[in-house]
């Protein structure tokens, strides 16, 4: 392990207010802890604002059985730089960042030599309840500053609100990268989104910056209204309605499938065309598929996470070009469980963003 990987804590860090979960209740209070100091190739920034992730519930409320208490949730971060390295070259105190899913890796394989550190061979360290190089537990954004390697922070257009590119840094990503990488962005080409909620509305404003036909796919009739005059979407389908979805059969060039409950694949894979293109961003408990419904229609079906540091930068530009902004509900840190439990409920549109900077005292 090469020296430059550990970030090295060290005592001399400053103290960072935060809310922290303490046991599996995942019920979150005040907490103060201290960052490392900020090394040579370090980034300390402000935090003026984090998204609220189902990451957030998953680890909060120990879900996978390896949470590590207390756990300072947040990997949607924003905010303003106020201290640098002195190698530091991308960025000076004061500039507007954001800090995603991944604080370190290991730089050295083939994928992070590609910006694609999302799937490094020796494993990303994730932005909170990771484990580092230097072996301390990695604290998230719902803090009120953060220490990261220069890498793996990400420049925001200074006239990009704060507030908006907080989820872009997984919501976004999440979406964009396989949709940029099955080459979704061609103009009218039709896309399908399964699931409208913070991933699925996401996919739906790519969808229409790149000149694609949208479908949105829900259980829910209410959202119809939403997903066709606010977001734009060309075509609203109840997934339930046999007939709705019959009228759709070898239809749509691409899917994006945000859902994480247990769903049927078969219906939605039957509505695209020959050799079309099934993306799954969801984690439902399994996937069951008819061979027949791949093979026959010599589809694909492929899977993706967040995004590695090249394309994630990319989206973010891309999003500042094109002025997509994610619909969010901003809100104090003292409102962060009722979020939670609200993110549980599927009760939000779309994105529930932290105002830390206001709130966090």
């Amino acid at each position: 392990m090469e020296e430059s990987k550990q970030p090295m804590s060290s005592p001399g860090g400053d103290e960072c207010l935060s809310w922290a979960a303490r046991d599996p209740s995942g019920l979150l209070s005040p907490h103060t802890f201290t960052r490392r100091s900020v090394t040579s190739d370090d980034v300390s920034l402000k935090i003026t604002h984090c998204g609220v992730c189902y990451a957030d519930v998953i680890w909060t409320k120990n879900k996978h059985g390896d949470s590590k208490y207390p756990l300072v949730p947040g990997h949607e971060i924003a905010g303003v730089v106020n201290k640098v390295g002195s190698n530091v070259t991308r960025f000076k105190v004061g500039d507007h960042v954001g800090v995603g899913t991944f604080v370190n890796s290991c730089r050295e394989c083939d994928y992070c030599d590609e910006g694609q550190e999302v799937s490094c061979v020796k494993g990303q360290v994730f932005t909170f309840n990771g484990v580092d190089y230097d072996g301390s537990v990695t604290k998230g954004g719902y803090s009120s500053h953060i220490v990261v390697h220069e890498r793996y922070c990400y420049k925001i257009p200074v006239d990009y609100p704060l507030e908006s590119a907080a989820p872009l840094l997984c919501a976004g990503v999440t979406v964009y990268a396989p949709m940029m990488r099955h080459n979704m962005n061609q103009p009218g080409k039709s896309l399908g989104v399964v699931g409208l909620g913070g991933l699925g509305h996401m996919a739906v404003k790519f969808g229409k910056a790149f000149g694609l036909h949208v479908t949105v796919f829900s259980t829910s009739v209410s959202k119809k209204e939403e997903a066709l005059s606010l977001l734009g979407a060309n075509n609203f389908v109840i997934s339930s309605d046999h007939d709705q979805m019959k009228a759709l059969a070898k239809s749509l060039d691409f899917i994006i499938d945000t859902a994480s409950g247990d769903h049927a694949f078969d219906p939605y894979m039957s509505l695209l065309k020959i050799a079309g293109t099934y993306v799954l961003v969801g984690f439902p408990s399994e996937i069951k598929i008819q061979p027949a419904t791949l093979n026959l229609g010599m589809r694909v079906l492929a899977g993706s996470v967040s995004g590695g540091t090249k394309v994630t930068q990319e989206m973010i530009d891309f999003c500042a070009a094109h002025k997509i902004y994610p619909n969010i509900e901003v809100i104090p840190i003292q409102k962060a469980n009722e979020a939670i439990e609200r993110v549980v409920k599927k009760d939000i549109k779309y994105r529930f963003v932290i105002d830390i900077e206001n709130s966090l005292k």
